[in-house]
This record gives C-alpha cells, sequence and structure tokens, in this order.
C-alpha cells in the first residue's frame, strides 16, 4: 500500500504504543482518549497484517515485526520533525517555554544559582521545573517528552539516551569549626574512628566513600544517613560528626573541609537527552547553556579551593 493512501499519525501512535507498553499511557502522551488509539491500532494492524502488540504481564510487548519497524518509523518520524523544527528554530528571548529537567539534589546546588541567571538573562519568559525521579523512570520519561533533559551519573545510562560529560567533582570531607579534626594532621585512621553521616538520594546501599574504603580493607561508622543535603550544615554544627561530601557543596557552607585522607572517584555528572530530540534547537540552547553554566561553576570551584580552609 503506498503511503500516500495511509494517515501517517498511526505511525505516531505505533512509536507511543511501543514506547509506552500500554494502550491508556500511549493515549495519555498522544492526548487522544484510549478507543482513538485502539482504533488506530486497528488499522495499522490491517495494514501489516500483524498483531504488532500483544498483552503480556507487563503490558503491551510488541511483536518481533514491529520490533523490526521500530527504528525505521522513529528514524522517519524524526526526519519529519527535523524539517519542521529547523524551519521553526528558537528565539530564547521570546520563547515560552517550560524545560523540565531531572537532576541530583548535588546538581542543583551547583549549577541551578548560575543556570537561573542565565536563563533570566538571556531567555526571561521560559520556565524551568526541576525533578528528581526514580532513575529506571527516567529513560521512559523522556521518551515520552515529559522530562526534556537529565543531569545524573554515569549509572543513568541507558540506551535510547545520549549523554556527555557535564561535571566531574573531588569529595573532601566537612565539620563544624573548631572540630577536633579540623587542625593538625588528618589520619585514616581518624577519620574511620569518627562518626559519620553518609548523604545519599538512595534509601538504602554503598556510597562512593564506602567504596573507596572497602578497596583498602576499611570501613567507616555511620551514624545517621540522609537522603538530602539542606540539613547537614546544622546537624555537623551541633556534634562531631563529619561528613564526606562535594566540593562544590561545601564551599556554600560556613564549616571546616579537610581533603580526605584516602584516594576516592571523583563524582560525575552527564547530561542526558533522548535521541528522538538531538536536534530540538530550543533543547540545543539549553545543552550549550548548561555546558557553559558548568564552567563558571568549575571556575568557582577552582577559586574556592585555593583560599585558606576556614
Amino acid at each position: 500500500m503506498s503511503t500516500s493512501k495511509i494517515d501517517l499519525n498511526l505511525f505516531l501512535v505505533f512509536d507511543a504504543i511501543y514506547s509506552q507498553q500500554s494502550l491508556t499511557r500511549a493515549a495519555g502522551v498522544l492526548h487522544v482518549t484510549q478507543p482513538a488509539v485502539s482504533s488506530s491500532l486497528a488499522k495499522l494492524r490491517a495494514i501489516f497484517d500483524d498483531p504488532l502488540f500483544v498483552r503480556s504481564p507487563s503490558g503491551m510487548s510488541p511483536t518481533p515485526l514491529a520490533r523490526t519497524l521500530i527504528s525505521t518509523v522513529r528514524e522517519s518520524l524524526k526526519n519529519l520533525d527535523d524539517c519542521v523544527v529547523a524551519r521553526i528554530g528558537f528565539d530564547p528571548a521570546t520563547s515560552k517555554r517550560t524545560f523540565r529537567l531531572h537532576a541530583t539534589e548535588n546538581a542543583e546546588l551547583i549549577l541551578l544559582p548560575e543556570l537561573l541567571k542565565q536563563l533570566a538573562i538571556h531567555a526571561p519568559a521560559t520556565k524551568l521545573e526541576v525533578v528528581f525521579m526514580d532513575r529506571r523512570e527516567v529513560a521512559f520519561e523522556m521518551a515520552s517528552g515529559n522530562i526534556d533533559l537529565a543531569i545524573d551519573a554515569p549509572l543513568l545510562s541507558h540506551p535510547e539516551l545520549v549523554s556527555q560529560p557535564l561535571y566531574a567533582d573531588e569529595y573532601c570531607c566537612v565539620m563544624r569549626n573548631g572540630h577536633p579534626l579540623s587542625e593538625g594532621k588528618f589520619e585514616i585512621d581518624e577519620y574511620i574512628d569518627s562518626r559519620h553521616i553518609h548523604v545519599s538520594s538512595r534509601s538504602s546501599g554503598s556510597g562512593h566513600i564506602d567504596l573507596a574504603l572497602r578497596s583498602i580493607g576499611q570501613q567507616r561508622r555511620i551514624a545517621l544517613r540522609l537522603q538530602h543535603y539542606a540539613a547537614l550544615p546544622a546537624l555537623l554544627s551541633q556534634a562531631d560528626f563529619i561528613a564526606a561530601i562535594p566540593s562544590s557543596i561545601a564551599k556554600h557552607w560556613q564549616l571546616s573541609s579537610r581533603a580526605l585522607p584516602f584516594d576516592t572517584p571523583k563524582l560525575e555528572l552527564r547530561l542526558f537527552h533522548h535521541k528522538s530530540v538531538g536536534h530540538d534547537p530550543a533543547l540545543l540552547w539549553l545543552r550549550e547553556l548548561l555546558s557553559q553554566v558548568q564552567q563558571q561553576a568549575a571556575t568557582t570551584s577552582d577559586v574556592t579551593a585555593n583560599k585558606p580552609a576556614h
């Protein structure tokens, strides 16, 4: 059958069902009713003489033919989208677009202040929404168009996502001013014997510091585990706890900071986008702006690092 006799919107429905694995969710993404999606699927099944999607415990699973078609369909849709996007373009000075990012808390603390400043200057009518969700859902949400970009650790890696290095940060040890370990030699035995506060977005499991200690046969005693950094300065000021945190966060607080007495891998943040929006001019602009913001944050961190310790 010639494509001139086929409603090309059917392929948008095909892509949505493939991505969402649900007729209901596909309808939500496309802003149509579920019966409309079911009707489109029936037409596609007639065109290809194949069920295309079958019900399974995980939802609407693609048939072998659907798996074969998806790459071609997505590439064709992307080419059509690129034609439209290239024609429309993007003017940050007048755009009223809402950008929605998935970002870790440390990414918020390190990058958001400068990002908001730059958006106010160059794209004053845009709106920014920042969320942090279960990493297992991020690729799905980006494929659905609910998330534009993601700033996260490399473990977010997914076949449908493209990433680029954004930021690499050293860890340091922070404590209250006047803490017994804030002056003099700082040995690993003293570090191990201290009471530690561990900050991680995850509710359980080891972090970078614990893995680094384990590699040299050491283990620290965690007295408190938090999922957010906000309470850390107040907690450290009240008792002789210590915490290992990214240096770019530590520079914002009036705390004593010491280099860790052992080697740790850097905390790496990467900028992710979905393959389907690789040529979106608005997101290309935002990705470039985030790279510039990262460079500014890194410069500020270097300047701060060269100042005398508290």
